[in-house]
Parts: structure tokens; C-alpha cells; sequence
């Protein structure tokens, strides 16, 4: 297995990866991660709506919406008895997040803490994109 510790002067180093998810409207979903789950639009293609690109931010966090016009994603969930995640976002204050959309339509799952030692939940966005919000107390 490669010593992944510390890059050699020169390395390539990966930063991050960034979900990319395909949606009929990018300004109303935008909107949606803005007012359930706290993200901010960073950047959105063009000036004004209706937008083909959009970056939202929350922290170190981000999701790129990309539209595409009558655009419905496919629910793989029910071939795969634990579910289908379409991303992972490890957070520290998963408790105060998790308070903060406790009891709303589009949580999936309860906060539960994993054998691994995360606290975990999951929420469903209305375009039916599934991300896990994990970490630390």
C-alpha cells in the first residue's frame, strides 16, 4: 500500500472532490440548499436566472448544480438494500446540524452513530439526490 502521509516536493496533490449533480432547475435547488441546509451560492452561470451552473458552499463543503432540462434522477436506492448515497460530507457539529432539520420531510434517516465511530444522517434534496452529513459529536 503507498505512503499517502506527505507528498514529495513536485507531487500532484489532491485537494478535494466536489459532487456534481444534474438538475431541471438550478436556481430553485440552489434556493433549497440555502434555506434547509445553510449553503451559500458561490458562483452561478449566467448572472441570472434561469442558470446552467451554479457552486454552493457551505464551509470547506461544495456542490456544483448543473441543469438540464427536464432532467429526473433515477432512484437506484431499492437495488441496494442499505440505500444509495450520492454524496458524504464529513462535518464536525453533526449534533446542532442534525437539530437544525430534525423533523423536516426530507430526512431520511435518524442521527445514528456507526460502528465506526461517526454520527451519521441522511437527507434526500428535492431532486432526489441523497447526501450523508457525517462526523464528530
Amino acid at each position: 500500500m503507498p505512503d499517502i502521509s506527505a507528498p514529495a516536493a513536485g507531487d500532484v496533490v489532491m485537494r478535494s472532490a466536489v459532487p456534481t449533480f444534474l438538475v431541471a432547475d438550478v436556481g430553485g435547488t440552489a434556493r433549497w440548499y440555502a434555506a434547509h441546509l445553510g449553503f451559500q451560492t458561490a458562483g452561478a452561470v449566467p448572472d441570472q436566472e434561469p442558470y446552467v451552473f451554479a457552486s454552493l458552499q457551505r464551509g470547506a463543503a461544495e456542490i456544483m448544480l448543473l441543469a438540464l432540462a427536464d432532467y429526473r434522477k433515477p432512484d437506484p436506492g431499492a437495488g441496494r438494500p442499505g440505500g444509495s448515497w450520492d454524496a458524504y460530507i464529513r462535518a464536525d457539529g453533526i449534533h446542532r446540524l442534525h437539530r437544525s432539520v430534525e423533523g423536516q420531510s426530507f430526512v431520511q434517516s435518524p442521527l445514528t452513530r456507526r460502528p465506526y465511530g461517526d454520527w451519521e444522517f441522511e437527507v434526500r434534496d428535492p431532486n432526489g439526490y441523497v447526501l450523508v452529513f457525517g462526523g464528530g459529536y
